[in-house]
This record gives structure tokens, sequence and C-alpha cells, in this order.
């Protein structure tokens, strides 16, 4: 796995590094202090298998970094790791593309929960159900998965899933990301739309 790792200041990039280093030991981390480079990174040192951007760059303006690296790199999982505070940037970032939003004051132990759960394989996670009962797909759905299936069609908010679950708001972020992906979709609603059209939840 190559890791893109893109901020300015030198102190918290390296922080970063660490604690990817740290969940996935051997993984290999390019690290920049702006976009400009990113395509002359690209083709020297491999594709990205996933960004850790910094929103404010000296290159960049507003989500414009966000934007340009998913034109880019569609398929390439984006977490915005920023200073701003979620309930001012979070929902821009999302639109623009971003996957997963971390505020830099979350602290070590926040971010290398969220990075880990990133990181991970889904085979990984141990929570499997090993029948596809009435999916009609390939992929399969973690007992979690279903669960926040259910959570969601009871229009709870973040907040209300990590009061329920026991776990951190960043952490169920993280949960819905690997559920979106795993089923195609990008929202709620299209989460609740699928899952109704797949039998996952009662008519």
């Amino acid at each position: 796995m190559t890791v893109y790792v893109i901020d300015d200041h030198p102190l918290m990039r390296e922080a970063v590094v660490m604690l990817l280093r740290r969940v996935r030991p051997g993984v290999e981390v390019v690290e920049l202090s702006q976009l400009s480079g990113i395509e002359r990174e690209v083709a020297e040192r491999g594709e990205p298998e996933f960004f850790c951007l910094d929103l404010k760059l000296p290159d960049t303006v507003g989500v414009s970094g966000v934007k340009y690296l998913k034109a880019q790199f569609p398929d390439v999982p984006l977490v915005v790791i920023s200073a701003s505070p979620a309930e001012d940037a979070e929902e821009w970032c999302r639109v623009a593309g971003a996957d997963l939003y971390i505020e830099k004051s979350a602290g070590a132990s926040e971010m290398t929960s969220v990075l880990r759960s990133i990181m991970v394989v889904d085979s990984q996670l141990g929570d499997l159900d090993d029948t596809t009962g009435e999916l009609g797909f390939d992929a399969r759905l973690s007992k979690r998965q279903k669960q926040l299936i259910v959570m969601l069609d009871q229009g709870l908010s973040n907040r209300e899933i990590a009061d329920q679950l026991g776990i951190s708001e960043h952490t169920v972020k993280v949960h819905l990301w690997r559920l979106f992906r795993r089923l195609g979709v990008k929202s709620r609603t299209q989460t609740l739309h699928f899952a109704r059209r797949h039998g996952l939840l009662t008519q």
C-alpha cells in the first residue's frame, strides 16, 4: 500500500506518517508539502492507494485540493485531516468528494483508530457474516454494517449511533464509509434505497 500524506506543516505530517506506520508497519508513505508535485511523485513512486490531505495548503483554496485529487483519482480513498472544526468544513469536503474528515484536535488515539479502519481490509475485521441471505450480490455485510442499516432506517444521527454503540462519532463515520463502499452508494438515502430494494429492511 502506498499512502500519500500532503500537509505543509512538517510536525503534523511526521505525526501522521508515524501513526500510519504504527497501524501498518512497512507501509510506503510519500510525503508532500503541497499538491503541485503530486503528478511527479505518482509517476516515480507508484499509484496511490490512500490520501491524507490537509485542507489548507500553499497552492489550494478552500476544497480545491479535494476536488483536484478526486478528479484525478476518483477511486482512491481520501481523508482530510484539518485544523478547521468539522462543523465549519466537513460538509463542504464531503460534497467535494472527501471520504472522511478528521480534526487535527482529535488526538493520536482517535486518528489511529480511524486510519486503521480505513487501511485494514474487510476480511481482517473478523465480523463478516458467513451467509449472504437475501442480498443477491457477491459482497457480504458484517453484523455491524447490518446494524448500521437498521439505525439509518430509524433516522438516528451519527451522534445517536455513537451513543448507542459506545463508540466515537469518527468511528461511526468510518463504519458508514465502509458500508457505502461495500454497497456502491454515496449517501444514507442511497443506502436505505439499496437496502429496501434488496430485502435488507422490512418493507
